[in-house]
C-alpha cells in the first residue's frame, strides 16, 4: 500500500489475547467497518485465522501473514528474545520494522512485546527507558488524563521520572492539545517530605526543568487524583502504574456490575431503570474500560499498540481505532522527533523537526 494511496495499515498480533483469535477478528472486523482506510496484515496460524476472517466477510480487508508459534503470557521476554522469531507476535513487529504496516497492535504478553519491540523496533536516541501511556477517564475537559508508566518496566530512577515527565508532555501536547500540559507525580501524600528518595529527587528535577520544558509542575499527587482535573499527566513508574490501572479497571466493573444487580432487583427498580435508560447508558459507556483501551510505547522508532491481554471484541477495536487514529496524524513522527532531542534540550524538538507538525 502507497502512502500516497490514503490506506493506513495496521498490523496485528492475532494469537496473543486471552479471548484467542476470534476476538481479535472480530475486532478487527468492527475497526473496518468503522474505517474504510484501515487495512490489516493479521499475523497467526493460518488455518484458524482464514475462516474467521473469511466469515467476517474482511478478506479484501486483510493478509494473512502465518506463524507457526504464539507467545504465551507466562513466557519469560528473554525466552522469547532467544527462539520467539516464529511467533505472531516478532512477526507483528517485523511489518513495522519493515515498513510494510504504519503501527502494530497486539494484546500478549507485555514484557516480551516490550522487550521484542525495544530489540527490532529500537529506541529512540537519549531514551533510557520506554514508558507504556494510556489515557486514564477524568474531569478535565478533553475527558483524559496521560499517564504512564503503565508498565513498561517496573523499575524507574529519578532520571526516568523526569523523561517520562517530559513524554507525557509531548503526548498531552500533540494528543490532547494541551498547550501547557500539568504534571503529578504519583506518590503516597502530597508533603515534600513523603515517598521513596528517588521520588523526591525527581520531584525536585522536575519542578526545575518546568518552565523549559514548558509545562507546569503541580507537585506530589495521590490516587485519588488520577481522574481528577487537577493535572493532565501522572508519572509514575511501571509498577504502580500498572496497578493503578488494573484497580481502576475492576473498579469500573465492579460498579456497573453493582448497578446492573441493583437495578435489576425489585419491580420498582427496573420501572426507574426503565425512566433513567439514557441516563445508564451515558454512565455505562462512560465508565466502560473497553473505550480506552490500548497503551502507546514511547520512546521507540516505531507505534506499537498494547492492547489488554483479555480484551474483547471492543477493546480490541479501541486499540485498533487508537492506532489508526496516531498513524493516520503523524503523531508518532512528531512525537518521535520531539522525544529524541529531550535528553539533550529539556524540552520539545522546534516544531519544524517534521514538515506540517502541531506547534502548540
Amino acid at each position: 500500500m502507497s502512502a500516497d494511496s490514503g490506506v493506513v495499515v495496521i498490523s496485528v498480533d492475532a494469537m496473543g489475547g486471552d479471548r484467542g483469535p476470534a476476538a481479535v477478528v472480530a475486532g478487527i472486523a468492527a475497526s473496518a467497518a468503522k474505517n474504510p482506510a484501515l487495512y490489516f496484515i493479521v499475523h497467526g496460524d493460518q488455518a484458524q485465522l482464514r475462516p474467521l476472517i473469511d466469515a467476517r466477510g474482511i478478506a479484501a480487508r486483510c493478509t494473512i501473514c502465518h506463524a507457526d508459534d504464539v507467545v504465551s503470557m507466562h513466557d519469560k521476554p528473554s525466552q522469547v528474545l532467544r527462539s520467539g522469531r516464529a511467533t505472531s507476535m516478532w512477526s507483528a513487529i517485523e511489518s513495522v520494522r519493515n515498513h510494510e504496516a504504519t503501527v502494530a497492535v497486539s494484546c500478549g504478553n507485555t514484557g516480551a512485546l516490550m522487550a521484542v519491540s525495544m530489540i527490532r523496533l529500537r529506541k529512540l536516541p537519549g531514551v533510557n527507558r520506554p514508558a507504556i501511556a494510556c489515557l486514564w477517564p477524568s474531569r478535565n475537559p478533553s475527558g483524559f488524563n496521560v499517564m504512564l508508566d503503565v508498565g513498561a518496566d517496573i523499575k524507574a530512577d529519578a532520571p526516568d521520572l523526569m523523561q517520562y515527565a517530559l513524554m507525557g508532555t509531548s503526548y498531552a501536547r500533540n494528543g490532547l492539545g494541551l498547550t501547557r500540559p500539568r504534571i503529578g507525580l504519583l506518590n503516597v501524600g502530597t508533603e515534600e517530605h513523603k515517598g521513596r528518595a528517588e521520588l523526591k529527587i525527581a520531584h525536585e528535577m522536575i519542578a526545575a526543568a518546568a518552565e523549559a520544558g514548558q509545562f507546569d509542575y503541580v507537585g506530589f499527587i495521590e490516587g485519588g487524583d488520577l481522574p481528577s482535573d487537577q493535572v493532565d499527566v501522572i508519572v509514575t513508574d511501571g509498577f504502580t502504574g500498572n496497578i493503578a490501572l488494573k484497580t481502576g479497571e475492576g473498579t469500573a466493573k465492579q460498579i456497573a456490575d453493582f448497578l446492573s444487580e441493583s437495578l435489576r432487583s425489585t419491580w420498582r427498580s427496573k420501572l426507574g431503570a426503565l425512566l433513567a435508560m439514557g441516563a445508564l447508558k451515558r454512565l455505562k459507556a462512560r465508565i466502560d474500560p473497553r473505550r480506552v483501551n490500548g497503551g502507546v510505547f514511547l520512546g521507540l522508532n516505531g507505534t506499537v499498540v498494547k492492547s489488554h491481554g483479555s480484551a474483547d471484541a471492543t477493546g480490541i477495536a479501541a486499540a485498533i481505532g487508537l492506532a489508526s487514529q496516531l498513524a493516520q496524524s503523524g503523531f508518532q513522527d512528531r512525537l518521535a522527533a520531539r522525544v529524541a532531542s529531550v535528553p539533550q534540550t529539556g524540552q520539545d524538538a522546534p516544531a519544524t523537526a517534521d514538515k506540517g507538525e502541531n506547534k502548540s
